[in-house]
């Protein structure tokens, strides 16, 4: 089983520094706000938001993202 895990510190400080809010990315990311401040608190997401929120920053997979495989 695939599982992506979240380097939440990075993802704040990004969507931080990009001037963004939670739910000024959760819009983007077509999810709800609760959904990216769940991440940015340890819950991992799943693939298609995971890639939506590095498009959306404008940042590579893994600055904030990492594919942990057998977990």
């Amino acid at each position: 089983m695939v599982k992506i895990k979240t380097d939440r510190t990075k993802l704040s400080e990004v969507r931080i520094k990009q001037g963004l809010t939670c739910a000024d990315l959760a819009e983007k990311a077509g999810v709800a706000r609760q959904t990216i401040s769940q991440i940015e608190r340890g819950v991992n997401p799943g693939p298609a938001v995971a890639k939506k929120i590095v498009e959306i920053l404008n940042i590579p997979f893994d600055d904030i993202f990492s594919i942990v495989e057998g977990e």
